[in-house]
């Protein structure tokens, strides 16, 4: 498993959101994975199974999700990983005019 994966909810349809493409990378930008939510909403592959700590990012393209009127056509989390072999959940929670995160498990 992925060192990092991630899940999209769309709380405003009570579904997982599908098909949004999603990149992680280092907090200065050094791309190191991409993929795409699946039909649960989720990216389970993003990169190697294991990291140096230090800061991170994913970058969600939600404006195609959502609609040319986004007024969130991209949602950047960036992250801090202190442990380099363990887990690290970073779902997405995204509303037309909203989103939240947390690390999960």
């Amino acid at each position: 498993m992925s060192l990092v994966t991630t899940h999209v909810l769309d709380t405003a349809a009570g579904r997982p959101a599908t098909g949004i493409a999603v990149r992680f990378e280092t907090a200065e930008g050094k791309p190191i994975a991409d993929g795409r939510t699946d039909d649960d909403g989720r990216v389970r592959d993003l990169g190697p199974d294991t990291l140096e700590p230090g800061a991170y990012r994913l970058i969600f393209g939600t404006g195609a999700y959502l609609g040319p009127d986004a007024f969130f056509p991209e949602v950047a989390l960036t992250f801090r990983i202190s442990d380099g072999t363990a887990h690290h959940h970073v779902p997405l929670l995204l509303s037309p005019f909203a989103y939240s995160t947390y690390r999960g498990s």
